[in-house]
This record gives structure tokens, sequence and C-alpha cells, in this order.
């Protein structure tokens, strides 16, 4: 396992994504991460509330977990800086990245959240600086 916490996280398969709301109180998703060379990823609908608070705030902290975001005993706190991109060019390239990383997990995801939705909810991507 690397030293580098960046490319430590980029090969989980979850992480607890810890954003902050006004009154400083932390909430916590599991979420999936990709790295792309030295930026870590995150990929969520547009509507969000942890966009809304990443965007108001952009401090976070990342941590291994589960699927339901369960976070293992002694896992490493990372905290690390977020930002917000909405390029639709870019939001693109990182899904392709996810779709290689997550193989079928990630079309069973889109297929279940179209049909619940009733159509596709636009994305947005976190980038994260560790």
């Amino acid at each position: 396992m690397s030293d580098n916490p960046t490319a430590r996280l980029g090969d989980e398969k979850f992480v607890s994504l810890t954003t902050f709301k006004r009154d400083g109180n932390p909430v916590a998703s599991p979420m999936w991460i990709v790295r792309d060379g030295p930026q870590l990823w995150l990929w969520t609908p547009a509507k969000a509330s942890k966009v809304k608070r990443v965007r108001r705030n952009p401090r976070v902290t990342l941590t291994p977990c589960g699927r339901t975001g369960k976070v293992r005993a002694g896992a490493a706190v990372v905290d690390a800086t977020a930002e917000v991109l909405t390029d639709v060019g870019e939001v693109a390239r990182i899904e392709s990245l996810l779709k290689r990383k997550y193989g079928v997990e990630f079309w069973v995801v889109v297929i279940v959240e179209t049909i619940a939705a009733r159509g596709r909810k636009p994305r947005v991507l976190i980038r994260v600086a560790v």
C-alpha cells in the first residue's frame, strides 16, 4: 500500500466524504472515487446536498469505507479541499474512468437511478486535493 494519500485513497472502492453544514456539523456520504494522475474525483447528482455544502465550504475529509459508508476501525481520516466542477466534457471524461473502475456496478447504479428518477439525473464532479 502506498504512503501517498492520493494514491491510497484512489485505490479504494469506496470512501466516506465528510462535508460540513453551516453550523459545522459533519455529514458523511459513501462515494465512489477515482484517481486521475494527482487528482481525486467523486461523481454525484448535481442537486445533492453535498454539492451545496462543498460550494459553501471546500473543507472535507475522506476516509476509506464500505459500500454502506461504514468506516473500518483504525481507518485514516485525510483532510482535503474540494471543488465542484460542472464542465460537461470533464464530467464525461471522469465518467469513463469510473466505468472502467466499477464495471457492471456502474451500469447497475445508472440503470436503477434512471428508472427511479424517470430519467438520468445531471451529474457533477467533486475534485479533491489532499
